[in-house]
């Protein structure tokens, strides 16, 4: 990779802002990063080589950094939060139920033998897309809490299930390599909950601040990356590591500090460049030389609001369970560590983004319809009070 190159990745990924920057259309900014990927990557025009060791060093970089920003999006400290878990797990168990016969049924529909990844798609969640939804529209309520219980749960149980759903035959080994990420992100978790406790990190956030040293921003980076080459060396996906290690720190308390720096280098930066690659590592060619691909993205996309909204027959109303089948992360690693491991069939991992994308559509329709269905609830009344519209 040259300086050339990377200034053109840099620039079309700003594709992604201009695309979100309506906000009633409510498009996460990913997908104008895939999108300009696609352009310039095997699909279109082949300016950029995907393969290129040191662009896919970066990829992975990012990788794992958008994993470690959306595990500290998991709102693990929301009281509110806990106190619906138990309605969250039984809808997101009931979701995974379906999920299997659905799957189940697509992968022999299709002939992949992929049935253990399809449910694992099936049954995700999205907790960095859902969130920022339901915060932009001021949904609330206990319904609303249960369901965002519901998709953290789901997202958590997903990005943990899918590197043993991606290669059943080496699960085992998948399994013993994410025990040890998994309590290597414990062990950090205890020890940066000694050093809060301590006033350890109050003392090295003021020097940091008043030298201009950036340390936590340092000390942070060097965990997470160490946690990933512990992943790598336990042929797991630097996802789970950086997920995990961002559940850590969430259930610690994120500095502000930290919030806005790991901001302006992920989204700012190596996020862009991971969905970049990532569109440009899609050859959408090969969608176009095998349509049944094509049609496995439509099945897992709808598959997926299927499968969601079922939980309406459990009480949850139907723009909050199509809102909680929105899905990206768990779709685009899926693709990511299958391409790696070349255990998917020409263009299924491009199937695999078009059903997430179908969901994203879908989640927005159904943001908009909850946020008019609570409206209509409430009114205001001639003296400025909310009444109630019934």
């Amino acid at each position: 990779m040259t300086f050339l190159q990377l200034s053109l990745i840099s620039a079309v990924a700003l594709l992604g802002p201009l695309l979100a920057l309506p906000r009633k259309w409510h498009l996460p900014v990913v997908l104008g990063q895939l999108l300009a990927g696609i352009l310039i990557g095997r699909t279109g025009l082949q300016l950029v080589d995907p393969g290129d060791p040191t662009f896919t060093l970066m990829a992975d970089i990012g990788f794992a950094l958008i994993m470690f920003v959306a595990g500290t999006h998991v709102p693990v400290r929301d009281k509110e939060i806990r106190a619906a878990l138990g309605s969250g797990a039984a809808k997101a168990g009931v979701a995974a139920l379906l999920a299997v016969a659905t799957g189940i049924g697509i992968a022999a529909l299709f002939g992949t033998g992929h049935a253990p990844l399809y449910i694992v798609l099936l049954a995700s969640s999205s907790a960095a897309l859902v969130l920022p939804i339901v915060d932009s529209l001021k949904l609330g309520g206990p319904k609303v809490l249960t369901m965002t219980a519901q998709v953290a749960i789901a997202d958590i149980a997903c990005i943990v299930a899918l590197p043993l759903a991606v290669d059943p035959p080496n699960a085992g080994r998948a399994a013993i390599g994410a025990g040890v990420v998994a309590a290597c992100a414990l062990v950090l978790f205890f020890v940066l909950r000694a050093l809060e406790r301590s006033g350890t990190r109050d003392r090295l956030h003021d020097v940091s601040e008043d030298r201009k040293f950036a340390l936590e921003l340092r000390i942070q980076l060097a965990l997470l990356f160490a946690l990933a080459g512990i992943a790598v060396l336990g042929h797991v996906s630097v996802m789970l590591a950086g997920f995990s290690f961002g559940l850590a720190v969430a259930a610690v308390g994120e500095p502000r500090r930290l919030a806005h720096q790991l901001f302006a280098v992920t989204d700012g930066f190596l996020g862009p460049v991971f969905f970049v690659w990532l569109g440009a590592s899609l050859n959408l060619n090969d969608l176009a030389s095998n349509p049944r691909m094509i049609l496995l993205g439509l099945c897992l996309g709808l598959g997926t609001l299927l499968v969601h909204s079922c939980l309406r027959f459990l009480g949850q109303p139907l723009p909050l369970a199509v809102l909680s089948a929105s899905q990206l992360g768990v779709p685009v690693a899926a693709a990511t560590v299958g391409s790696q491991l070349h255990l998917l069939l020409p263009g299924e991992g491009a199937a695999m983004i078009l059903g997430a994308l179908i969901t994203i559509a879908a989640s927005a329709l159904a943001g908009r319809a909850a946020a008019a269905a609570s409206a209509s609830v409430k009114k205001p009344s001639r003296n400025g009070r909310a009444t109630n519209s019934r």
